[in-house]
């Protein structure tokens, strides 16, 4: 549900900022996108791994 929520919300944002004609605050392009999905996954990495 979450997941939805921030889809719905990341999608109401690009709508308004393509709207106003503002610089997206987003990564612009999919390398960008990759990055930040992978400061996610250290994160998620050190979590598990100081459980341990």
């Amino acid at each position: 549900m979450q997941t939805i929520l921030a889809l719905g919300a990341g999608l109401s944002v690009g709508v308004l900022f393509s709207w106003l004609r503002l610089p997206l605050p987003a990564p612009p392009t999919l390398t960008g996108i990759v990055g930040a999905f992978g400061v996610f996954l250290g994160s998620v990495l050190f979590q598990l791994l100081s459980k341990a």
